[in-house]
């Protein structure tokens, strides 16, 4: 984004006209103006620095949705909203399938609604960078919090022996004219203080998932004695996931673990509706109604009306036809993170 907070476009279209029409648009909304090329060759070469492209799909030399394509497979890509002729909503879809923003038709609303798909991209940009600083917060909370474990593991299962090690060790070196059965049994209590240190080091270095407990008060440390998953202080239940979105599901994953909830992602509608019925499920997080024409409003998911759960839909657009179709709850994409879980627990109850 830039310094000034306003998007930079790139216009990527050959019509005269509507390059006019879109500089105006910008123009009389206090945007600035847009870096116009007519090739989807040249797109390509001028994506640096860009937020969001403008992209049309009739271009000389390709078409919209291979530059799309193109777009997105780059690191770190800008927004993009195809252009289209106007009344081609199986292309829109398309388009919205392969990862554009959003899309404009080439008709008399194309003026009105130009800038309010602007402001809403570059809002959703901002929100997802939230979502990504978000992530990289949550897994370096995480990663602080078991090596805080762990410290303190290491301190109350090796200090004893260590300690009891040292004493036996100093007293063997100060009472130069001990027994020899005196100085055998100090040996062997360093010996056996040794062996423990070595058990403990070795059952650390074989763990994979263990479960934490209470040490002091307001301070945990790992259960060596019992391996399984973590317990965490409020268990919440099971919360299902079907997010098709990667980072939208780490990110809702890590957040709901925080929570307290046992996070379960499931790939297909198939897999959700079996393991929707499970003791224990509390929660079904899905990626519901987009702006996808013809779209289930909740992915193909059908709630059953007695349900034990409760069902959050993550919506581009309107979430009316989620709520409809049987969901408790929607949340707007990109979801600020800093109150998903507290929105998504307060409607637990």
């Amino acid at each position: 984004m830039a310094e000034s907070g306003m998007p930079r476009i790139l216009l990527v279209d050959d019509d005269p006209d509507i390059a006019r029409l879109v500089q105006h648009v910008l123009a009389a909304n206090g945007l600035e103006p847009a870096t116009q090329v007519t090739t989807g060759r040249d797109a390509l070469t001028a994506l640096a620095d860009i937020d969001i492209v403008l992209l049309d799909h009739q271009l000389p030399d390709t078409s919209g949705l291979d530059v799309l394509e193109a777009i997105r497979g780059r690191p770190g890509p800008p927004a993009v909203v195809l252009i289209t002729a106007h009344g081609n909503e199986s292309l829109a879809a398309s388009a919205l399938r392969r990862g554009a923003d959003d899309y404009l038709a080439k008709d008399a609303a194309l003026a009105d609604l130009l800038p309010q798909i602007v402001e809403r991209v570059r809002r959703n940009r901002e929100l997802r960078k939230a979502l990504a600083a978000a992530e990289q917060d949550l897994v370096r909370a995480e990663r602080l919090a078991a090596i805080g474990e762990m410290t303190v593991t290491l301190h109350h299962e090796i200090n004893n022996p260590l300690m009891a090690a040292f004493a036996d060790v100093e007293l063997l070196l100060l009472e130069d004219n001990a027994p020899a059965e005196q100085r055998r049994q100090g040996l062997e209590n360093v010996r056996q203080a040794l062996r423990r240190i070595r058990d403990i080091v070795q059952r650390i270095g074989e763990l994979r998932e263990v479960r934490s407990k209470d040490y002091l008060r307001g301070v945990r440390m790992l259960d060596l004695g019992r391996t399984g998953p973590a317990v965490r202080a409020v268990d919440r239940g099971t919360a299902l996931l079907h997010l098709p979105d990667e980072g939208n599901a780490r990110v809702v994953s890590l957040l709901l673990r925080d929570a307290g909830f046992q996070v379960q992602q499931v790939g297909s509608i198939a897999e959700l509706d079996a393991a929707a019925s499970s003791i224990g499920v509390s929660l079904v997080v899905l990626a519901g109604g987009s702006r996808t024409p013809g779209a289930h409003p909740l992915a193909g998911f059908t709630p059953p009306p007695d349900r034990s759960y409760r069902v959050v839909a993550l919506v581009s657009g309107s979430g009316e036809a989620a709520l409809a179709a049987g969901a408790d709850q929607v949340m707007q994409l990109p979801f600020d993170p800093g109150t998903f879980t507290e929105e998504v627990t307060a409607a637990l109850g």
